[in-house]
């Protein structure tokens, strides 16, 4: 019903979708993030969940949708790796989870570095990765297009009323070769690295592409940066951006 849904949704906002490969059960999705259009983009095209920040849930249409579909919602703070990973081994029975670790949107001219704590969880359940590259074109050009992005201050209904008023969007799912803990990938690191260039070659994008990220006006603070978490000690992630955890 969740899969419905989610075409029916893609359907009524004039989203053509055209799809490459397709989603391997049991393995952990990681996708680049552009918009919460990729929520239901990805998800009619199997029985895929989400991990979400809680306040989703209270979203018009967005977060019935997403709670219909068994979403994983989570509390905005720390979050115990051990926790999701296991929710994850029960989800992984039924259905595939994806996860978008940039930590929030951008415009997808480029693809942002990966973080590789949220590799734990892969690590943690022996699931297999496979990189979705996700991207947003004119049917006329086969540019990027401007209008798919959810970024910086904007509103979902804002957001939501320019896509229905944009005719002509395409989006482009990429489901690649899974990949996995091996002698190539011996860390959290090197996983989420090799994921990422995975995914920023099938866009066709240079892997130092810089997307725009709007940030709130104003002086920031930027946070001290996480270190790894040691493999089996408890470690706690922080929920940002939109639709997603990182």
């Amino acid at each position: 019903m969740a899969r419905r849904w989610h075409r029916r949704l893609c359907g009524i906002l004039g989203i053509r979708i055209r799809v490459v490969g397709r989603p391997h059960p049991g393995c952990l999705l990681i996708g680049n993030h552009i918009s919460w259009l990729d929520i239901p983009v990805v998800g009619a095209q199997g029985e895929i969940a989400f991990l979400s920040k809680a306040e989703v849930r209270d979203w018009p249409l967005i977060g019935w949708l997403a709670d219909t579909a068994g979403t994983l919602f989570v509390e905005r703070g720390a979050i115990r790796i051990e926790e999701i990973a296991g929710q994850l081994r029960k989800i992984g029975r039924d259905r595939t989870l994806m996860l978008f670790p940039e930590g929030t949107t951008s415009d997808g001219s480029g693809v942002l570095r990966f973080h590789p704590r949220l590799f734990a969880l892969a690590q943690e359940t022996g699931l297999e990765i496979q990189p979705v590259a996700i991207a947003y074109r004119c049917d006329t050009s086969g540019a990027h297009d401007n209008v798919a992005p959810f970024i910086g201050d904007d509103t979902l209904l804002a957001h939501l009323l320019r896509v229905v008023r944009h005719p002509g969007l395409t989006a482009e799912v990429h489901f690649l070769p899974p990949v996995a803990f091996d002698e190539e990938n011996t860390t959290r690191r090197l996983l989420a690295e090799r994921t990422r260039r995975a995914i920023v070659e099938a866009l066709g994008i240079g892997p130092d592409a810089a997307p725009h990220r709007p940030r709130p006006a104003g002086p920031t603070r930027l946070p001290d940066p996480v270190p790894d978490p040691i493999h089996g000690r408890p470690e706690s992630i922080t929920t940002d951006g939109i639709a997603h955890v990182a």
